[in-house]
C-alpha cells in the first residue's frame, strides 16, 4: 500500500497509508528538536503499533519517518 502526504505546514508533516489505518508524523518542536511518531491502529491488517522517537537533527528524523513508512508498507 502506498503512503500519501496528508499534511505539510512547515511544523508538522504527516503521511497516511492508503488503507487509512497507519500514519507517520514528523513534527518540529519549539526547542528546535524533532519528534517522529508511528501509529498503526488495531484495525490494521498488520500488527498495531505506536512508537515515538525524538531527534536533535531534522535529517535523522526524516530518515526514521521514511524507514517506518517502508517497514509498514503493505503489498496490495
Amino acid at each position: 500500500m502506498s503512503w500519501s502526504l496528508e499534511r505539510d505546514d512547515g511544523t508538522v508533516t504527516e503521511w497516511e497509508r492508503s488503507d487509512g489505518y497507519a500514519t507517520v508524523r514528523l513534527r518540529e518542536r519549539a526547542d528546535g528538536g524533532f519528534v517522529v511518531r508511528l501509529d498503526v491502529m488495531e484495525q490494521a491488517v498488520d500488527e498495531s503499533a505506536y512508537e515515538r522517537e525524538r531527534f536533535d537533527d531534522g535529517e535523522a528524523a526524516a530518515e526514521r519517518a521514511a524507514a517506518w513508512r517502508d517497514a509498514h508498507d503493505l503489498d496490495e
